[in-house]
Parts: C-alpha cells; sequence; structure tokens
C-alpha cells in the first residue's frame, strides 16, 4: 500500500488530467497538539472533492469553502491565485477553539495552485522506484524542484523555500519468507516502510513475491544481505525463519551494524541458547546481545500469524517513536546551544 500522501499526489495527476483545477495544501508547521505531521497534504478540486488531510477534520471544511470561492472568483472573471501563499489557523485560543484544534494547537500551511503536473509524475516515478525525494518549493514564484534526499532529512521552512520529503524513510529486512514473513511485509508496507526480503530458499522467495509483490528480495545468504544493505538507524532487521543457521548469520552482521531495531523469532528458552551460542562462537559482546529483541514483537499472547505481525510491528514503531523523539530532541538542544552562543 503506498503513502496517503503519495495517494493524494496521485488524484492531482489523475484530475489535472480531466482537467479540473486544483490547490494543493502542505501542513509546514504545527504547534500545540496537531493530529497531522508537518508535509502532510490535502488536494481540493474544483467541484470541491477533496483528496488526503492536513488536520483530520478540524480545518478541512474551511479551506474547502474558501478554495471553491477562489474558484468561483477565477470563473467570474477575476485572476487566478498564481503563486503559493501561507494560511495560519488557531493565531488565538479564539481560533483554535473554533476550528476545534485541540489542546490550543495552531498550523501552518502552504496553498498551492497546481499549475502543472510534470514534477507530480516524476516524484510519482521516482517514488516507485523506492527513491527517496526531497520537494523544494519557492513560494515567491512556486517553481517547484525535485532532488535526492537522504535518510533523516525531515519537511523544513525557512520562510521562503518548502523541502518536503516523500518516499520510504523507513527500512526493515526480513530475514525468512513464509506466512508470519508476509504477513508482517503486509503490515510494514501499511506503514510506509520500504520491505526488504532476503531468503535463499527459492520457493519461500518466489511464495513472498507473489503474494506480497510491493516487498523486494534481496538476494544471497542473510549475513551477505545484511552487509550489502549497510543498516542505517533508519533500519530495522527481523530473523523469522526460525532456523538458526539462516537467522543466526543475519543477526551476527545486524547486532554489530547500525540499525534501530534488531529481532529474532523465538521462544525464551531458545533465545537464551542464541546468546550463548552467538556470545561464544562469534565473539558478540553483552552491549550487541542486549539490542536483540527476543522473542520479537510485544506481549500481546498473539497466536496466528496476522496477531504476531502485529506484535511485531507495534514493537518497532514503539522503537522507532523512541529514536524519532530522542533524536528531535538532540536537534532541538543543539538549536538552542547554538542561539545561546551567539
Amino acid at each position: 500500500m503506498e503513502s496517503l500522501d503519495l495517494r493524494v499526489l496521485g488524484d492531482v495527476l489523475a484530475w489535472r488530467g480531466l482537467g479540473h483545477a486544483v490547490t494543493l495544501v502542505t501542513v509546514i508547521e504545527t504547534w500545540g497538539s496537531a493530529p497531522r505531521p508537518p508535509g502532510a497534504l490535502l488536494a481540493v478540486r474544483d467541484d470541491g472533492v477533496v483528496s488526503g488531510s492536513v488536520s483530520g477534520g478540524c480545518v478541512e471544511d474551511d479551506l474547502i469553502t474558501r478554495t471553491r470561492a477562489g474558484f468561483n472568483r477565477v470563473a467570474a472573471g477575476e485572476p487566478a491565485l498564481a503563486r503559493p501563499a501561507l494560511i495560519v489557523y488557531g493565531a488565538s485560543k479564539e481560533e483554535a477553539a473554533r476550528f476545534g484544534l485541540p489542546c490550543g494547537g495552531t498550523m501552518r500551511l502552504v496553498q498551492e495552485p497546481v499549475l502543472e503536473t510534470a514534477w507530480v509524475a516524476q516524484l510519482l516515478a521516482r517514488t516507485a522506484d523506492h527513491q527517496l525525494v526531497a520537494r523544494r518549493l519557492t513560494l515567491a514564484t512556486g517553481v517547484v524542484q525535485l532532488s535526492c534526499a537522504g535518510r533523516g532529512q525531515h519537511t523544513s521552512f525557512d520562510g521562503s523555500i518548502l523541502t518536503t520529503i516523500f518516499g520510504p524513510k523507513w527500512r526493515l529486512l526480513l530475514i525468512g519468507a513464509g506466512q508470519l514473513s508476509q504477513a508482517v511485509a503486509q503490515m510494514a508496507l501499511m506503514l510506509d516502510f520500504e520491505v526488504l526480503v532476503c531468503d535463499p530458499r527459492e520457493e519461500y522467495a518466489l511464495t513472498m513475491a507473489a503474494g506480497v509483490p510491493a516487498s523486494q528480495r534481496v538476494a544471497g545468504m542473510p549475513d551477505d544481505a545484511v552487509r550489502t544493505l549497510v543498516p542505517d538507524a533508519h533500519t530495522a532487521i527481523v530473523a523469522l525463519t526460525h532456523d538458526p543457521k539462516l537467522d543466526d548469520m543475519a543477526l551476527i552482521e545486524a547486532l554489530q551494524s547500525q540499525a534501530f531495531y534488531v529481532g529474532a523469532l523465538g521462544s525464551r528458552r531458545n533465545q537464551d541458547a542464541r546468546r550463548q551460542r552467538l556470545a561464544k562462537h562469534f565473539d558478540l559482546s553483552a552491549p550487541e546481545l542486549a539490542r536483540l529483541h527476543g522473542p520479537v514483537g510485544l506481549s500481546l499472547g498473539a497466536k496466528t500469524p496476522a496477531e504476531i505481525a502485529v506484535s511485531i510491528m507495534a514493537e518497532i514503531i514503539q522503537i522507532k517513536s523512541s529514536v524519532s523523539a530522542c533524536a528531535l530532541t538532540a536537534k532541538n538542544t543543539g538549536v538552542a546551544a547554538g542561539a545561546a552562543m551567539i
């Protein structure tokens, strides 16, 4: 399943192809409690049809009303919106209450007319090819430029240029392509992970390719797959074959990598034996072994492959969220320290 924002852009491309006028709205900044993050998109068609969301319903009605009013003025002969414009909701407590923004939240948005679609088609093609893409919008001119983005890069706005990131920002490498891996892969794709699968057993790999075609196969043995991937702080690795000969090969490399999450299927007894085996025969240190999540997943009492997949992805999201929060805190601390030095 593709991300919500990419589906919004797909709708924009289709609507413009049918001759509709379209306005695109992007969240650029929020304060307080906000249901949609910076970079979230809403597209409004000239007849009021919408795709996406910027507030979970708080300000959408007002945006639709003001956008349709703009289209009506154009129909009456007035000039169309030619350049992007800033919109602020919740500038005061009264306004926040009026629009139902939770906890007195404030939102800043950019509203832009979609006058040409070449960049939309290019962005969709590049993300379909699993590329991470940065979109730079210059507010003064409405010009859009696309470039390669780096993992960890976030939506930013400097007052004149809005940069938003599209594509799979997080990766999940699954070792094994059995029934459980297929369930995990499907859920991870819904959560906007780039899903890679390594299983040297050809029959399993073929079944995964047929059942979850959006996943990508990584050829070779599990340890080679991990080394080739060069896991970073936006990569999770989960070993699910239940075969120590395959799982351990991947874990030896994964536990010494920068992956933010490393997990393995198996009971507590099997995990204890695995840790002893990896320490004795492969010299993995205690801190490295402590990084292993095993038994994998949150303790939900899961029994079926789908339930176990939920527990695995829940734990990955939990760790991912804590990693993101730590990174944001470090970034803000750095900014504050830099400001203090000026």
